[in-house]
This record gives C-alpha cells, structure tokens and sequence, in this order.
C-alpha cells in the first residue's frame, strides 16, 4: 500500500494522460484506503472511454484506408447552407495515415469548446488544411447550392499538396477533376470529412462573432447568422444589413 497522502494521488490522476492511466490503475489498485479506491474506479472508467473512443477514431479511418493506395486523401464539408445572413464556408483536410487525433466527430455532435480544442490540433497536425468562402452577394447570384460547391472549389484550389480522392459529404461537386466519393452522413462516418466540418465549423462561428460586433441588434453571436426568433424580429425591425442573404429574408423585410 502507498503511504501517498490522498489529495497527491487525485492530483496525480488529474495530471495522468489517457494512455498512461494503465500505469495509474497497476500502481494504487492495491492500495485498499477507500479514497484511493474511488479514484481507482475513476481511472478505469477514464480508460475504458479512452479506449473506447480510440476504437470509434480506428473505426472511422476506414474510408481513408480504402483509398490511401491512391495519394492523398482529403476531407471535404461545409458549413452555413441554411443561415439567413454571413457566407458559406467549406473545410477541406488531408490527415497523416497514422492520425492519432481523438474525439473528431460531425462538428454538430461537439460542443463550441471541443470544437474549438480540435480545431487547433487538426491545424496543426494535418498535412495541409484549407477554407473556402461564398459571401451573401454571391449566393444570392448563382444560389446557395452551386455557392456551396463554388467554395468548395476554393478550398481544394488551396491544398499543397494537391488531393488524389476527395471525401465528400453527401455531394459530388461539378468542375472538379479529382477522384471523389461522397458519404452520406459523411462527417459521422470519415475521420477527414469531420476534421473538414470541424474546421468550417469554427471559422463560420468566429466570422459571426465578429459580425455581432458590428450589427449587435441582430444576436450574430448566438443565432450564427440562423433564422432564430430574435434575428427574424431583428429583421423585421431594423431591414437586412450588408450580410444578410436577399434570398433568404425576401419574405420578412
């Protein structure tokens, strides 16, 4: 048994990274205080999440795998087809083969916090990471599906090096002449397409943040730009403003 005061060991379960929590759990399990025992049982739970989860990233590599023979494999998703107001952003991601990224996931399923964590790593560790934009003007030129494509047309331009087969979500994107293979509900399904929605997630959500910054009345901070009860209201009141999509709002203004 160890003679370890009690809130040392908490402190250094607190301090134990996922993959090292074995060595935690083998060195206290013995140790029969019932303090130490609940932070056994603690650890072990931790451990059997990590695992499990570890097993669900594995799992989603399968698409990657597929065609990883073929070159690069690149992620593609967007964000912001449904809002009344900002523009329509696209992610596109080329993983290493041995990403060891966890918890990426449809940016949905994730909460603004874990978004904004992954979004760090997935920039960092990535091969190459691109974005593509389509603002209001534009959408409400060609509309807001061939704006999706045309941003994500962008994103691709951008990537150095330059994809062999394209993951997309759902979609087949005209004029491009790379491999492509679309995946319904393909964020959930692809490590690359998440990592993609992921990072589209995040830069559509600051850009609004910003927005809210210069048109207040309209809660861009919290609404995103979406058609909430307080942004039709705003509408309503105040007219549209230079981000808001015509199409979109023709009926409330």
């Amino acid at each position: 048994m160890s003679d370890k005061k009690l809130g040392l060991i908490k402190e250094e379960l607190d301090n134990t990274v996922e993959k090292e929590l074995a060595s935690f759990i083998s060195e206290y399990e013995i140790d029969e205080r019932p303090g130490v025992i609940k932070l056994v049982d603690k650890a072990k739970k931790k451990l059997c999440a990590y695992e499990t989860e570890v097993l669900r990233i594995e799992a989603l590599k399968a698409y990657e795998r597929k065609y990883e023979s073929l070159g690069y494999v690149c992620g593609i998703d967007e964000v912001g087809r449904g809002p009344f107001a900002g523009p329509v952003v696209a992610g596109a991601v080329i993983l290493p083969k041995d990403c060891d990224i966890l918890y990426i996931n449809d940016s949905k399923k994730l909460s603004e916090k874990k978004r904004e964590e992954l979004y760090d790593i997935i920039m960092e560790k990535a091969v190459c990471a691109s974005l593509g934009y389509v603002g209001p003007e534009r959408i409400d030129e060609i509309n807001i599906l061939q704006a999706t494509y045309e941003a994500m047309r962008q994103a691709i331009s951008k990537l150095d090096p330059k994809p062999d087969v394209l993951l997309n979500d759902a979609v087949t994107i005209p004029g491009v002449d790379i491999k492509q293979v679309p995946i319904i509900k393909g964020d959930a399904k692809s490590i690359s397409i998440g990592a993609a929605s992921i990072i589209a997630k995040v830069t559509r959500d600051r850009l609004m943040v910003e927005y809210d910054k210069m048109y207040p009345e309209y809660h861009f901070a919290s609404n995103k730009g979406y058609g909430s009860a307080d942004h039709i209201e705003a509408i309503k009141k105040y007219g549209k403003t230079p981000i808001h999509r015509m199409s979109f709002i023709h009926n409330y203004i």
